[in-house]
């Protein structure tokens, strides 16, 4: 090698990322599905369409499909006082509860649900499934193929969010609840309950619409689908079949990019500024280096790590295009026309500094429900937490939804 060779190859050695800015890949499972045989934690399952098939909005089939779920609280004689909480894109069932064997992270929403909180266990009975498609015990991507050895993997069909609110009026049948007392998500969570509107208008007595929409937006498609390219160019995802991996070998590079392109949807540009400023982690005095970092990188190298640990790449694709597929309107005659179906009345929050689903959203929703000859209200949680707030600023949640549960109807 003579000295222009040796001059290009130290300068190519320098834009190489070094090995500590990431946890060694050997740590990283192919997938952090959780899958039978693993601790079950708190879940409950049923399953459905073991006889006949279950045919997707999208025109896919499944059959045999286990749902899982978790309920807190007791189920009044009259099986009036069910709530059912719908979880956002990478939640799951734990909605409420501590960390433990087979939860690796406390309940996503535990500062609302319990005894006391905002939905108070001794007062309801909460129910939380884990959505079809997904990855922590109803049936998904990582689940065994009922029909040949191994998991679906990359022959998972499409699904959407009203195929997704069909396995839970499955559940809630088996539950012996004809009659929801209120349905109530915020995100894709959100989704779900709006549907839950459209499509069983007898079956839901209020509806909790949090940070969503009635429609996915074009601005919206475009932060999800980048996080899909992401998982998609990682060579490691082997187009969907990657699940008979050793650790470190999975798709856990591309599933830590989305989820870091997400996290920054996720909050506002006061909360980064105020938190991290522009401190560095690595000294920037004396040499500049392609791979010094910010603190906010560390961040969402911090949570792009954590959720490859726990959750699955071909559920976080699948779950993200059931949001952007989300259309209240489709084959219904337009959006005014689907929310006449709507009968129960509507809450629908907003957060001020939510960039993902902006406030006027879910403004619009309100508006369009009254227009529509329905009863709705907005109520707004004013915090600089971005999208995530509702999950964070639980006391300005419970401040409408408590009365809005009781009976405080708009």
């Amino acid at each position: 090698m003579d000295h222009a060779d040796e001059h290009w190859a130290d300068h190519r050695s320098l834009l190489a990322p070094p090995p500590w800015i990431q946890p060694h890949a050997s740590t990283l499972p192919a997938s952090g599905a959780w899958r039978f045989g693993d601790p079950l934690g708190q879940r409950q399952f049923m399953r459905m369409a073991v006889d006949r098939a279950f045919v997707l909005e999208g025109g896919g089939q499944l059959h045999d499909i286990t749902v899982a779920f978790e309920t807190w609280g007791t189920l009044s004689p009259e099986a009036d006082n069910a709530v059912l909480v719908c979880h956002a894109l990478t939640g799951d069932a734990h909605a409420a509860g501590p960390a433990g064997d087979g939860h690796p992270t406390p309940g996503w929403w535990d500062s609302a649900i319990g005894p006391g909180r905002a939905i108070d266990t001794d007062r309801w009975f909460v129910v939380c499934a884990n959505v079809l498609g997904g990855c922590q015990g109803t049936t998904g991507p990582a689940s065994p193929h009922p029909d040949h050895p191994g998991p679906y993997g990359p022959h998972f069909p499409v699904v959407s969010i009203r195929d997704i609110v069909r396995t839970q009026a499955r559940l809630a049948d088996a539950l012996g609840v004809a009659r929801w007392h209120a349905v109530v998500g915020g995100s894709m969570g959100g989704m779900q309950a709006l549907e839950w509107g459209v499509m069983y208008p007898e079956r839901v007595g209020r509806l909790v619409a949090i940070a969503t929409c009635a429609a996915a937006t074009a601005q919206q498609i475009a932060w999800w689908s980048t996080g899909r390219r992401a998982i998609a160019l990682d060579p490691k995802w082997r187009n969907g079949d990657y699940y008979d991996a050793p650790p470190g070998e999975g798709p856990h590079a591309g599933l830590a990019l989305a989820r870091q392109i997400s996290q920054v949807t996720f909050r506002s540009d006061d909360v980064f500024t105020d938190r991290f400023g522009r401190e560095p982690v690595e000294p920037l005095a004396g040499r500049f280096e392609m791979w010094q970092r910010f603190q906010v990188e560390r961040y969402l190298d911090y949570h792009g790590t954590k959720l490859s640990r726990r959750f699955d790449a071909n559920s976080y694709l699948l779950l993200t295009k059931a949001m952007d597929l989300h259309d209240l309107a489709r084959g219904r005659g337009g959006l005014e026309s689907a929310l006449r179906r709507i009968a129960a009345p509507l809450l629908a929050m907003g957060v001020t500094s939510d960039i993902l689903y902006p406030e006027y959203q879910q403004r619009e929703l309100v508006d369009g429900v009254r227009a529509a000859g329905g009863r709705a209200a907005y109520h707004e949680i004013d915090s600089p937490h971005g999208h995530d707030a509702f999950l964070i600023d639980t006391d300005q949640v419970a401040a409408a939804l408590v009365p809005f549960l009781e009976g405080d109807l708009p």
